[in-house]
């Protein structure tokens, strides 16, 4: 196969040292794929792997053309609940995506295509969490054996643009409110600046003892406590920083630093990823939400180049608030004849636990002390739920 007069040749690679020279060559290729988003950077996917990857499981299906990276994969074989490769990035990326070079997307769709092909023998293709317009839905429109496509997590979107256009596009009651509340926010003195590349580390060490606060005595997401996800952001963040796919804030009342948000980038998106708040922020009346929204608003009035600011996975209805888009992304299935069988498990059990949630939204037994009522797991497949916002 050929791409612009150049011979593609296509490597499974296994080697996580491997992995960890493609930096600067898989970077140049982010950077040329359109639909790529910050989790598909170099530097977020080998910290996940460093943090999260099982020893053994790595498979970066990469594409080339005359020794220049045009096409990757970022997969990992796992075993349960049956033989699949899956996106790097796990439950904790809000997206899940290969990458295509541009001037060469449709020959690295088929190159990929074939090289999937050749692994789905053994194992269901799995890509979760595909968001609308991702690289990956020209390999399902091209691949040639059983697949299967369902609807996965919700996102909420809003135009890229100052907060002023934001408000003038809400009913006239809700907009006087939240001017209100900015109003509100300037009087209380709250203050924020961007965080540097080199204080990274402790801006991000903050960011979750706050969030430990945030959240205390209500239900939080676990791994946002586990060291490995400390680590994880650590690693990732700083060279993110530095390269413009992230930005991070610090809040400051009174001297004392009172909030810090992790905003991650990519020429198309802005996703406010995370955040921790100190309680006394609420002890003041302080809306939160307007906070966080004004002060990335701010930053991408001034020059950031993405068309949409994402509040990433999570439906939650105080997001309403501003009058977003609902997003859905895309659970994409591709597998050959002999693994047909998993990939209609895998369409039923999406199906089965649709059909669960939607009983538990509409039974109020569910929410009754004493009568737990859970989802079977998902091995390493599953999402975790949504608790990087509140109310």
């Amino acid at each position: 196969m050929t791409a612009s007069g150049r011979a593609l040749s296509v490597e499974v690679c296994t080697d996580e040292r491997a992995f960890a020279e493609l930096a600067g060559e898989w970077g140049r290729l982010h950077r040329s794929c359109r639909s790529a988003t910050p989790f598909q950077s170099h530097a977020w996917l080998h910290s996940w792997w460093l943090s999260y990857g099982t020893p053994g499981e790595l498979r970066l299906v990469l594409v080339r053309g005359r020794g220049e990276l045009l096409a990757a994969a970022p997969l990992m074989r796992v075993h349960r609940p049956w033989p699949a490769l899956v996106p790097l990035g796990g439950a904790i990326s809000d997206f899940c995506d290969v990458l295509l070079d541009e001037t060469a997307a449709a020959q690295g769709a088929l190159a990929l295509a074939d090289a999937l092909a050749d692994l789905a023998r053994t194992a269901l293709i799995d890509f979760r969490e595909v968001r609308p317009g991702a690289a990956v839905e020209r390999i399902y429109r091209c691949w040639r054996g059983p697949r299967h496509r369902v609807p996965d997590s919700e996102c909420l979107e809003l135009p890229a643009v100052p907060l002023d256009q934001l408000i003038g596009r809400l009913p006239s009651a809700r907009a006087q409110r939240i001017r209100n509340k900015m109003r509100k926010l300037t009087r209380l003195g709250v203050e924020w600046r961007v965080v540097r590349d080199d204080e990274t580390e402790g801006a991000l060490r903050r960011l979750l003892e706050l969030h430990l606060l945030q959240w205390q005595g209500r239900k939080v997401t676990p791994e946002h406590l586990r060291p490995r996800f400390l680590e994880h952001l650590v690693r990732a963040v700083g060279p993110m920083v530095r390269s413009g796919e992230a930005t991070m804030r610090e809040f400051v009342l009174d001297g004392a630093v009172v909030a810090v948000d992790l905003t991650l980038l990519s020429r198309r998106l802005a996703g406010l990823y995370l955040y921790g708040v100190d309680p006394q922020l609420r002890e003041h009346k302080a809306d939160v939400a307007t906070m966080l929204l004004r002060a990335s608003t701010e930053h991408l009035a001034a020059g950031d180049e993405s068309q949409v600011l994402s509040l990433l996975r999570g439906n939650e209805p105080y997001k309403h608030r501003w009058g977003p888009e609902t997003i859905v992304n895309q659970r994409l299935l591709l597998a050959r004849r002999r693994t047909a069988p998993l990939l209609a498990a895998a369409g039923c059990e999406a199906a089965a636990r649709r059909w669960a949630k939607k009983v538990l939204r509409r039974n109020p037994i569910a929410e009754s002390p004493g009568i737990p009522v859970t989802l079977p797991p998902l091995g390493q497949t599953a999402g975790l739920p949504s608790a990087k916002w509140s109310t």
